[in-house]
């Protein structure tokens, strides 16, 4: 039995028919925060709208160019220490030209070669102070799924390493503006 499962938090959080006598809100598990837009995108979300074009720049669900730069949406993985699943940041990354024209050529060719691309992070992330361009390594492990990003040092790096604990994921949560403890608490 996992550590985590000691932890009444944990179980509720787990629990689906579980509803907060309080909120009403129910939670099945981890779920992950995605990010819309890079961080230095200017002309607002994008809405329902599949591509929104302002000029010359343009955004997507996956793929931005702004201003002669090129970003790609990916995911970060973190495992969460005693649990079987990992929290992700779905979360944008700045790169070089020619990383978003091999990106691009995965669509064309399902085996294109895609791995060890650098790239910076173009998203702060809740709970990460300074992570904004911090040096990451995109790879495309699954090519029906977003690129993985690797943290190459720092915390941020640590953490992918090593997981973060159950605390970590609530104020992670807390920080993008979805503070779940109290709900968690409540019997």
């Amino acid at each position: 039995m996992s550590i985590l499962m000691l932890d009444a938090r944990w179980r509720r959080f787990n629990d689906p028919q579980r509803v907060c006598p309080i909120s009403g809100r129910q939670f099945s598990g981890i779920f992950d925060l995605g990010f819309d837009q890079p961080e230095d995108w200017p002309h607002g979300p994008r809405g329902d709208q599949d591509l929104l074009e302002v000029g010359q720049d343009r955004l997507t669900g996956d793929l931005c160019r702004l201003d002669g730069r090129y970003f790609l949406r990916g995911t970060i993985y973190l495992p969460v220490r005693g649990a079987d699943d990992s929290f992700a940041f779905g979360a944008w990354a700045e790169v070089s030209f020619d990383t978003f024209k091999a990106y691009l050529e995965t669509f064309e060719t399902a085996d294109a070669p895609f791995a060890n691309h650098e790239a910076m992070l173009a998203t702060p992330l809740p709970g990460f102070d300074d992570s904004l361009g911090a040096t990451l390594t995109l790879s495309l492990p699954d090519p029906d799924q977003r690129p993985a990003m690797t943290a190459q040092f720092d915390a941020l790096a640590e953490a992918q390493e090593d997981g973060i604990s159950f605390d970590d994921l609530l104020d992670i949560y807390a920080l993008s503006g979805d503070d779940i403890r109290p709900f968690l608490t409540q019997d």
